[in-house]
């Protein structure tokens, strides 16, 4: 039981951050969610996201939306 509490707990931690970097990464590029969340897919911003979501989380928001962005400058992805 207490090993599925922890992946549970993970899990929500993976989701919350998510949520929240997708939330600033609009912010930082006037998207809104739905904008920024279509561009981070299309892109390759959110297979990034889920990759290494926990080393970004980690991170400044600033510093971590602008990792993100140049994975998706690198796929094409220019604003």
């Amino acid at each position: 039981m207490p090993n599925e509490m922890i992946l549970n707990k993970e899990t929500s931690d993976e989701m919350n951050f998510v949520q929240f970097i997708i939330l600033e990464f609009g912010e930082a590029y006037k998207m809104n969610k739905q904008k920024a969340y279509l561009y981070l897919k299309k892109y390759g911003g959110l297979d990034f996201i889920y990759k290494h979501w926990w080393a970004l989380h980690t991170d400044n928001p600033y510093y971590a939306v602008r990792d993100i962005f140049d994975v998706c400058q690198k796929n094409g992805g220019y604003l």
